[in-house]
């Protein structure tokens, strides 16, 4: 399955929006499981919702089926039909969603972001252009400097989804988020 990085994480918003609360600890994901159950009767187990979320390690790659229960939750046909919602959003809509952060497609090729993360994670990343970065410095992070990725937005109290050009997706900031995030 094609990876939907920015897609997923609209919808792992999308769904906090839905039950009220933020997904940080064991506690919340067996709610939002409950909550899914009690109104599609379609059950995800919280280890699947952990993982989406990059709370657990595990498939980085969510399966079609997962993806459609959580936007049937949300009201929507299939993921199919929440994909076509997310094209149609106005500009206005999709710029709300970006919160406090920085938005690739507001740099231009050679800057640096300087990005924080806990326990005591940094890492710094040049933009190469066409949504790309490559790491340029890392301080107790697995990201190995040189490794280049995508992404479209780095949001403080978010988790970072970084597509590694490996194909692999790499989660920064799986229990809090990123803690700041600023151009060099």
């Amino acid at each position: 399955m094609k990876q939907f990085v920015p897609e997923i994480f609209c919808l792992c918003r999308d769904l906090e929006v839905k039950i009220g609360r933020q997904l940080k600890t064991p506690i919340d994901f067996k709610y939002l499981s409950e909550q899914i159950w009690e109104s599609t009767h379609e059950l995800l187990s919280s280890t699947t919702l952990k993982r989406l979320w990059g709370y657990i390690e595990g498939s980085e790659k969510p399966r079609r089926i997962t993806l459609c229960v959580l936007t049937r939750f949300l009201g929507y046909q299939d993921w199919e039909d929440y994909l076509n919602y997310l094209d149609q959003l106005s500009e206005e809509d999709s710029a709300k969603f970006l919160g406090e952060g920085i938005a690739t497609a507001n740099l231009k090729e050679g800057r640096r972001l300087e990005v924080l993360w806990q326990p005591n994670r940094r890492c710094v990343f040049e933009y190469i252009g066409e949504g790309c970065f490559e790491v340029k410095e890392v301080e107790h992070s697995k990201l190995p400097v040189g490794t280049r990725c995508r992404t479209s937005c780095f949001l403080i109290g978010q988790l970072l989804y970084l597509d590694l050009t490996s194909g692999e997706v790499y989660v920064a900031g799986k229990k809090n988020g990123l803690t700041a995030v600023r151009i060099l």
